[in-house]
């Protein structure tokens, strides 16, 4: 065994030797030695999108996952991690017209570079189940399934307002929206109404939010909280103002109707304005008469509809100049645009009752509206001057101003008005949701091709099953001038499945949110091309647990959760949730350095480009660069990001330092789920600490191998020396598996230090039941350090000769606690002297109370403390302390 630790040598040995023995290969129904079915556990990470080089949160996320799966499979369990790659996407395509290169060959580019520094982690991964998104055997079955939700309705086309990117010219989620710019491009979002294929989520909303509010006890309760709000269920009345207001035809404009939603009918008597979207009709027909109006209607069509967006936004409005009837007193109410109403929402308008809705009040504050107060709270006086949190409070207070519905609370008065509005035909009890269905249609090119051909006699033809997959043409390069689809003639053309005439095929491409969705499914049935998935799915899934951030709580985990249950109704799967139990790990945080340019950009510097500037009391004030010694802004910490140039590259520290070392300092820096700050000496440490591991197994190589080869042993004959050092070790290996169990692997690795510790300082003789505690106790700590350095841990098992005795590290059995070793024969107890701590005071473990105080009143604390007064009683506190009192 060499003397020095050299990890490059170290994790190339032992990563060899699992390729050679294709270590990570799993297959269903695994049987353990005794030829009992292996517990099956899916351990699995988010898949990672293909950008070029792993960061530091991809390397916390994957060792997380790695470090459970490795200890799980020596605990006797059947461990899938598989890998794969979110392929499609905007990315790639702005990659591909920066450097003239077609995206597929971007893509595979950079995941042949990601796979090999994954596989330099020593990530646990079983890459025969490796699938990557841009491959046509995968998302033929995107494909697939879309034609089959198309047979059943839950697919269908329509024509909707959309966000679009003019500079991407694609269609952006409201989530893409960022202050009225495009997520990518930052160019001023467009509102455009154009046709796009849509799945009817919305038939799922029910079942959604009821497993996500009553079920998935393994998820965070943030999380659930965030995809219960997305759903957003709503318990209130829809009803109609009426009017006579025609178009140019001299027809009503929707029947004489104009529609709102409210939760709060109670204060329908307070309305005194309504505010439609400045896409509804009755804003188009006035604007047509108006320029202004016309011009502010066009001013709105710019920026994002996120809820966030809205609650910040300036609420700005313009008269219209027409009204609408009050459905119950009959009085006219004056129309508005507003740009925070959105037609995507319920009807596109909504009425205002500024005296009880904070967003209201401020609107007709500003505009001078009139605000009627319909609520009162006994004891509280209403003022109009500023907002009050009681003022929106449903719960408190009675109806006024209101006849007849005066003196009613919230529940009664919805009731009482609902009833009144449906005798009129003008309303009814309705429940709403903020749930939208899912847009899936994107106009670029990188993307899952829409199985759609359009025919001049046909319209739009599903393209039928054994044409599977369209094929989208790998050689294009996007130019920045729109889907480079549409004009490629090769891929357009083709003829109608039904009629036979020329055709030409959808350019569209799919969300990626759909090849996300069930990927960790396809993990299941790897090869398999006549299926979408197959019986290995039942034995796998649900998954066990899952992982990755805080990012996709909403979104993707909603619609993996409508996914699966639209595969269960096709009879594809047998359960509805796809993942048991849910882990969001926290981001990587470094330092972030900036300062403006000649051109007013944002230029960022890296953290080792510069020096820091401190305060008296060693906070970061500033910093210069080392160059030339210029001021530079300092920005605090935030997350790793290479456009802030505070990313850390884990390829260059598995160079310097080993995987090893940086799988120790993410997994030590903090606990999984909160945020991990960047530590340069903190990574130090870590690589300190695996080399005194080394060293100290280098110098007790010799006894370790005695001690193994010595037989069984006998403890209770072992030497007091021996006996202590098991108690500690068994005790920290107790906390170690408690911590395994709750995932808190920061607090795993501290119990590893502590075990080093003493394995160090312990002065065993030089026997052979000391030898034997040497090597049992140095063999927990390496398998309960291994699922976290695999690689060194692997390397000394063998050096040591432990494999002889447990077999390989990969599979030898998960060390059991000892729980005689823990029994000491004395224990230790505080002596007190009048309640303060006065000395100690060892007695035999178990001695009965007489004895202890006996001995307690013998301790020479007594006379010293006490002065020759004497003992008026003796406390004792079973285990812990004594307590004199004199």
């Amino acid at each position: 065994m060499q003397e020095r630790y050299n990890p490059t040598e170290v994790e190339a040995a032992a990563q060899a030797k699992w390729q050679q023995q294709d270590a990570y290969r799993v297959t269903e129904h695994a049987k353990n030695k005794n030829g009992k079915p292996k517990p099956k556990f899916y351990a699995c990470s988010m898949l990672p999108y293909p950008s070029g080089k792993l960061h530091m949160g991809h390397v916390r996320n994957y060792t997380i996952n790695d470090m459970m799966a490795r200890q799980l499979r020596m605990r006797g369990y059947n461990v899938l991690m598989p890998m794969g790659w979110d392929a499609f996407g905007m990315p790639a395509e702005n990659a591909a017209m920066k450097s003239g290169v077609p995206p597929a060959k971007w893509t595979y580019d950079n995941i042949a570079y990601m796979k090999k520094q994954m596989q330099a982690m020593g990530l646990a991964i079983d890459w025969s189940r490796e699938m990557c998104a841009c491959d046509p055997s995968y998302y033929k079955w995107n494909q697939w399934l879309f034609l089959k939700m198309l047979e059943k309705g839950i697919a269908y086309r329509k024509t909707q307002v959309v966000n679009w990117d003019p500079v991407d010219q694609t269609v952006l989620a409201n989530e893409q929206v960022i202050d009225g710019r495009g997520w990518r491009s930052g160019a001023p979002v467009e509102k455009r109404e154009i046709p796009g294929y849509y799945l009817r989520i919305t038939d799922y909303a029910d079942e959604l939010l009821d497993q996500v509010k009553n079920g998935l006890p393994g998820w965070p309760e943030r999380v659930r909280l965030m995809q219960e709000n997305w759903i957003g269920k709503s318990e209130g009345v829809r009803f109609a103002f009426t009017h006579d207001i025609r178009n140019a035809n001299n027809e009503l404009i929707q029947d004489g109707r104009m529609y709102v939603f409210t939760t709060r009918a109670d204060t329908i008597m307070g309305v005194t304005f309504c505010a439609v979207a400045p896409e509804h009709p009755l804003a188009e027909h006035a604007a047509a008469t108006n320029p202004k109006l016309a011009a502010f209607i066009e001013s709105c069509q710019q920026g994002g509809t996120t809820e966030a967006e809205i609650a910040t936004r300036e609420k700005e409005g313009m008269p219209t100049g027409l009204t609408v009837k009050h459905p119950l007193t009959g009085e006219p109410v004056d129309v508005w645009v507003g740009n925070y109403v959105l037609m995507s929402y319920g009807d596109g308008a909504v009425m205002g009752v500024p005296a009880h809705d904070e967003r209201d009040f401020a609107f007709a504050k500003k505009y001078n509206l009139p605000i009627k107060p319909v609520i009162e709270v006994e004891g509280k006086a209403y003022s109009t001057d500023n907002w009050q949190e009681w003022y929106g409070d449903k719960q408190l207070g009675i109806t006024v101003n209101s006849a007849p519905y005066n003196g009613l609370g919230h529940a009664q008065a919805v009731d009482a008005i609902a009833k009144d509005l449906s005798a009129k035909g003008l309303g009814e009890k309705q429940t709403t949701w903020r749930l939208r269905d899912w847009g899936i249609s994107r106009q670029r090119y990188w993307g899952t091709p829409i199985p759609i051909i359009h025919c001049d006699t046909c319209g739009p033809v599903p393209v039928p099953e054994q044409d599977l997959p369209v094929v989208l043409p790998d050689d294009l390069i996007p130019d920045g001038t729109g889907n480079p689809l549409a004009k490629n003639e090769a891929f357009l053309s083709c003829s109608c499945p039904k009629c036979g005439a020329p055709a030409r095929r959808e350019t569209d491409t799919m969300d990626t949110f759909v090849d996300s969705s069930w990927y960790f499914m396809r993990y299941t049935s790897p090869g398999n091309d006549q299926a979408m998935v197959d019986e290995r799915n039942d034995y796998w899934m649900p998954m066990d647990q899952y992982i990755g951030g805080i990012e996709h709580a909403v979104l993707h985990l909603l619609y993996a959760r409508f996914w699966t249950r639209v595969m269960r109704d096709l009879g594809l799967v047998k359960f509805s949730e796809p993942f048991t139990r849910l882990l969001c790990q926290g981001m990587v945080l470094n330092h972030i350095y900036s300062r403006k340019n000649a051109q007013g950009g944002i230029e960022y510097f890296w953290p080792d480009e510069v020096e820091n500037q401190y305060d008296e009391k060693g906070a970061i004030t500033g910093a210069r660069l080392k160059t030339d010694n210029s001021a530079i802004e300092y920005g605090g910490i935030g997350t790793m990001s290479k456009s802030k140039n505070n990313g850390v590259d884990p390829q260059s520290l598995i160079d310097t330092m080993g995987a090893d070392t940086a799988r120790l300092f993410v997994m030590f820096a903090s606990p999984p789920e909160q945020t991990l700050e960047w530590s340069d000496s903190g990574v130090d440490g870590a690589h300190r600490f695996l080399r005194r591991l080394w060293l100290f197994a280098h110098a007790q190589h010799n006894s370790v191998k005695a001690g193994l080869q010595a037989g069984q042993p006998n403890w209770s004959n072992a030497d007091e020396t021996s006996q202590t050092l098991r108690r500690e070790i068994h005790g920290l290996l107790k906390q170690a598996d408690y911590d395994y169990q709750r995932i808190q692997y920061n607090t795993v690795v501290s119990a590893c230090m502590k075990m080093l510790n003493t394995l160090e300082s312990a002065k065993l003789p030089d026997t052979p039941a000391a030898q034997q505690a040497l090597a049992e106790t140095l063999g927990i700590l390496l398998r309960v350090l291994y699922p976290v350095v695999p690689h060194i841990t692997w390397q000394l098992w063998q050096e040591l000769g432990y494999s002889a005795n447990f077999g390989d590290l990969l599979d030898a059995p998960w060390p059991e606690v000892d729980e005689q070793a823990l029994i000491a024969d004395e224990i230790e107890l505080m002596v007190q002297i009048n309640g303060k701590l006065r000395g100690s005071l060892k007695v035999a473990n178990g001695a009965p109370k007489a004895e202890i105080e006996q001995l307690a009143s013998q301790h020479d604390a007594v006379s010293r403390f006490l002065e020759g007064r004497p003992v008026k009683r003796i406390i004792v506190v079973p285990g812990k302390l004594v307590n004199i009192v004199g």
